[in-house]
Order: C-alpha cells, then sequence, then structure tokens
C-alpha cells in the first residue's frame, strides 16, 4: 500500500508530500491544476519513462520519493530477501530525473537499476489510464485474468508442473544428442584413466609404508655397521660393557655378604645386566637381518615415482587416486550405458507429451466455457458505466506449440460503438474506457494482484446516474484494494474515505501545485464548486451535503 508520496521540482509542483491509508482516496480540482503530474510521478516510480522537460524550470533535478507499506512474509516481500533488499514491512523508492539526462534509482536506500524498479513496481502499483503501466495493455496479462475469474489457478499449477517435467525431459535428451562426440572422447579418457589406475593397484598406507622401507635400504650398509658395533662395544670381548659388568657384580656380591643393607643394590647389577644381555642379542639378530639390497632399493623407487606420478595427474593422496578410479568407473558405467538412457527417456517424454496434450485441453475446455462467462459479466458491467453498446470479447487462440501457460494464447477485444468488430485493447481504447474497463473487471473478478490501484480518466464521458454508480463501484473496490481516484465528477468523489484537492497558487512570481486534504465543511464547498462552477450557492452547498450522504448509504448498503 502505497503511504507517502513526496515530489520536489517536478513540473508546476516546487515541492509536495501527501499521505495517503487505505480505502477509496479522490483528488480533484481545476482541469489544469496538476492532477496529472502527480499521475506522472507515480508512473516514475514505476518505472516509467523520464524526460528532462519534466524537471521545473531553474532546477537541475526532480526527486520522487514513494512510502510503501508491505507484509514481510509476503511474496513481494520475499522477492526483495532474495535481492539483498530487507524491507521490515516498509520499502522506500526514489527516482531522480535530470536535466542533464543523468537519471538514478534508489530501492530501499541504495542505488539500483530501471528493470529491477519496474519489476517490483508492478506489483505494488496498477495505474489505469493513459500510461504505459496498463495492465489492460499488456497482452501477457490477459490469459492470468481469465484464468483468475475461471478459478483455474490450480488447474494451471497442475499442466505447469507436468509442463515443466516435459521439458527437462526433453532438455536432457537434447543434452544426450548434443553430447555424443563429447561423450565418446570423455569414454576414452575415462577409460585410459580406469585402467591406468586400475593397473598400479595401490593400496591405502601404500605410499608412507614405500618411503620407510626405502630409507632403511638406502642406510642398510651403516646400519648392518653400527648394530655390529653396538654388539661388540656390548658382549664382543673382554673389555665389553657386559664382562666389565660382570667384574662390578662379583665385587658387589662379595661386600653385600659382609654388609646385608648392599644386597638391594645386587640386584639392581643383576636386573642392569639382563637387560644389556637382552638388547646385545637383539642388535646381533637386527645386524644378520640388514643387508644391502639394491634391486630392491630400485623396485621401491620404480613405485614411488609411479605413485608420484598419478598423484600429479589424478589427486594428491593415494587414497584419493583410488577414489577418483571408482568414480571415473562410475561415470563410464553411465556413459555405456547411455542408449538404455536414451531409450528410457524417449519413452518418458511420450508419455509426458501425452500428459501435456491431456492437461492442456482440459484446461482450454475450462478457459473457453470461462470466456464466454467472462465476457457476458463484462458487458454487463460496462453497459452500466455509459458504454451502452460496447462490446467485449475474450478471444483464444490455439498455440503453435504448447508453453508453461497452456494450449492458448488469450486476448481481450473491445468495441466502443455499435458496428464495429471488437479489436485488441491496446489498439482502440482510450484512457478513459481502459480505466472504466479495469473497473468493470475488478466488478466481476475482485483480485487483488496489486495493493494499489490507480484509476484516471475514469469518469470521462460519463455524468448523472452512472456518475454515482462508478464512485460506488470504487468504494466496492477499495474494500480489497487501497483505490486513488482523480475525478471531475462531485458523484464520485462523494463515495471518498478521503479528499484531497489539487489547485495551482503564485508565490513569488511562480505558480506551484498545492495539494488539500479536505475535511467537513472545506469537502463540502469543493464538491459545490464540481457541482455549481465559479458560483456557490447554499442550494449547490446543500446538494453537496446531500451527495455526500446518500454516497454513505448507498456504500452501506451495497
Amino acid at each position: 500500500m502505497l503511504t507517502d508520496l513526496s515530489i520536489r521540482n517536478l513540473a508546476i509542483i516546487d515541492s509536495l508530500h501527501v499521505s495517503f491509508d487505505r480505502g477509496l482516496t479522490v483528488l480533484t480540482g481545476e482541469t489544469g491544476a496538476g492532477k496529472s503530474i502527480i499521475i506522472d510521478a507515480v508512473n516514475l516510480i514505476m518505472g516509467g519513462r523520464a524526460s528532462a522537460e519534466l524537471v521545473r524550470t531553474g532546477e537541475e533535478e526532480a526527486t520522487v520519493e514513494a512510502l510503501f507499506s508491505l507484509p514481510v512474509d509476503g511474496p513481494l516481500g520475499q522477492r526483495l530477501a532474495e535481492m539483498g533488499l530487507d524491507c521490515n514491512g516498509e520499502l522506500l523508492v526514489k527516482r531522480v530525473v535530470s536535466r542533464s539526462g543523468r537519471n538514478r534509482v534508489f530501492i530501499g536506500g541504495g542505488l539500483s537499476t530501471l528493470a529491477m524498479l519496474s519489476e517490483i513496481s508492478r506489483e505494488l502499483v496498477n495505474i489505469y489510464g493513459q500510461h504505459e503501466s496498463q495492465t489492460l495493455l499488456r497482452p501477457e496479462n490477459h490469459l492470468r485474468l481469465l484464468d483468475g475469474f475461471a478459478g483455474l489457478d490450480s488447474l494451471r499449477a497442475g499442466y505447469a508442473a507436468i509442463f515443466d517435467r516435459y521439458r527437462e525431459t526433453e532438455a536432457r535428451l537434447r543434452e544426450l544428442d548434443e553430447g555424443e562426440r563429447e561423450a565418446a572422447r570423455r569414454l576414452d579418457l575415462l577409460s585410459f584413466q580406469v585402467e591406468e589406475i586400475r593397473t598400479a593397484a595401490l593400496a591405502p598406507g601404500e605410499e608412507e609404508a614405500l618411503a620407510g622401507e626405502r630409507e632403511l635400504l638406502v642406510n642398510a650398509e651403516r646400519l648392518s655397521r653400527g648394530s655390529e658395533e653396538a654388539y661388540e662395544a656390548l658382549y664382543g670381548d673382554e673389555s665389553s660393557v657386559l664382562h666389565l659388568l660382570a667384574r662390578v657384580k662379583g665385587r658387589v656380591a662379595e661386600i653385600s655378604g659382609v654388609d646385608a643393607s648392599l644386597a638391594p643394590l645386587l640386584d639392581v647389577v643383576e636386573s642392569a645386566a639382563a637387560h644389556l644381555e637382552d638388547a646385545a642379542l637383539t642388535l646381533r639378530g637386527y645386524g644378520a637381518r640388514i643387508e644391502a639390497d639394491p634391486a630392491r632399493l630400485d623396485a621401491v623407487d620404480e613405485r614411488l615415482d609411479l605413485i608420484r606420478r598419478l598423484k600429479k595427474k589424478y589427486a594428491p593422496t593415494v587414497e584419493e587416486i583410488i577414489a577418483y578410479g571408482e568414480e571415473a568407473a562410475r561415470e563410464m558405467g553411465l556413459l555405456l550405458n547411455r542408449d538404455r538412457t536414451r531409450n528410457d527417456l524417449d519413452r518418458e517424454l511420450e508419455t509426458l507429451a501425452g500428459r501435456v496434450r491431456e492437461a492442456g485441453h482440459g484446461l482450454s475446455a475450462k478457459r473457453h466455457e470461462a470466456a464466454k462467462r467472462l465476457k457476458a459479466a463484462m458487458e454487463r458491467e460496462i453497459h452500466q458505466l455509459a458504454m451502452r453498446h460496447a462490446l467485449f470479447d475474450v478471444a483464444l487462440e490455439e498455440l503453435p506449440e504448447p508453453r508453461q501457460t497452456g494450449l492458448d494464447s488469450v486476448s481481450f477485444l473491445f468495441s466502443p460503438n455499435p458496428g464495429e468488430e471488437p479489436k485488441p485493447l491496446a489498439r482502440i481504447a482510450s484512457g478513459g474506457e481502459l480505466s472504466r474497463l479495469m473497473l468493470a473487471l475488478k466488478q466481476v473478478h475482485p483480485e487483488s494482484d496489486v495493493p494499489t490501484l490507480i484509476f484516471d480518466e475514469v469518469d470521462t464521458g460519463i455524468g448523472g446516474a452512472t456518475s454515482a454508480l462508478v464512485g460506488e463501484k470504487l468504494k466496492r473496490v477499495s474494500r480489497a484494494q487501497q483505490v486513488l481516484c482523480i475525478t471531475h465528477l462531485p458523484q464520485v468523489a462523494a463515495f471518498a474515505d478521503r479528499h484531497y484537492k489539487v489547485e495551482k497558487r503564485v508565490e513569488g512570481g511562480r505558480t506551484a501545485t498545492a495539494v488539500t486534504p479536505l475535511e467537513g465543511e472545506g469537502r463540502v464547498a469543493e464538491m459545490a464548486r464540481m457541482l455549481g462552477g465559479v458560483t456557490i450557492t447554499g442550494t449547490t452547498l446543500d446538494h453537496a451535503r446531500e451527495m455526500i450522504d446518500g454516497a454513505r448509504r448507498a456504500a452501506a448498503g451495497s
């Protein structure tokens, strides 16, 4: 919902701020007061085309700011979050138009693009009048509006789900065809890689074990000589450690016989001798096993070199090389099964094509039925809106190929005058007629596609009882959506929840537009002006009061 609109230096507007609320808001004023400029400002906020001519004389740039309130958990709130915009229940949109042609867009306080603004604003505001942002002027909306009127949203969603599966399957088949040559090259590569890794017969932890073995082989002579020398020092001759320790043991035994307190020391010496003897025997056995083996060393080096080459080609560790080989073998299997996959996809595509046709024809039948009902309902409504001889029609054409929306294209046709065939709305309907057509559509299908609707020129060419009927219909729409209406008719303005007067003022030799909220007798006076022109009498004031009271009673009863 639009809550605030601020405009600076736009056309004859110097500085203007207007607050809006729910319900029906009307803006009235004499011709040329600046009402259309307010619509131009909103159109800029919606991504409309900007022109340097819009900048007020003597200024370098014009600025329009709009503040919207919207539910955080709604679809638009979620989309804004996906775009990186945190709205927190409010969204500020700003458009700056420069005389030099340098225009800027700000969304949520951050610099943005015109494309993003256009995308977002479509879900915030619709203007019905002579502006580009017309729902009815975009044929792509007609199908959505017809489906909404017919209550086909769930049926259409079901069809779309089948169609999406059909397209996905079609894409997979196309990818299969387009990748045939690449698949053959890939299969050759995978075959070589799998065979190379399989032939290598790698084992987890093998590289570490080989590295340790190589260290022993490279140092075999040094290890053998060192262990032999250590054995000799411990046990080899009469000067060895164990011979000397035997002499120490004899002496300690001798003195411990004299002094029994030394007996524990004898145990220590005997234990040390036993440990050293075990160490000597271990060293002798180790030295006997160690021998230089150049052939084995060459084999280990060759194996380590193979592992290094495989690591460079496939993965940094033996374990990852093994995993790579397993994944390559799995992919090979998939490629070898391409023919079977193709046959499966062909069958699936044929089944889905049948389901798409079946669901599409069912959807089309419902649309054709709904088109007749929508035509009758729309003509009933527009005939009440001073278009007594106008014709409305819904044309459905079968598409050459199915789309996600179904098998049909839909366009709304209109003929304002007797004897003329209905033609596409964009080619024939005026701004006022489009406004009334949309108002009629809102009566037969009161959807809430966007929170704010702005009706401009909805009262063109009407008067009398029809004017009051337009006001009543606008009031009814405003119960579900915020409605802003620019009108010249007091019968329409009488239904307003809020009434603003737009007028030109001359201050300091410059013309500027002002917007004044009207209540009580101020509103009555404006309504009397709209009824009686320049001369306002007591009778016109009484008539204005009666009109406001009558509108209030009519709205309460509808």
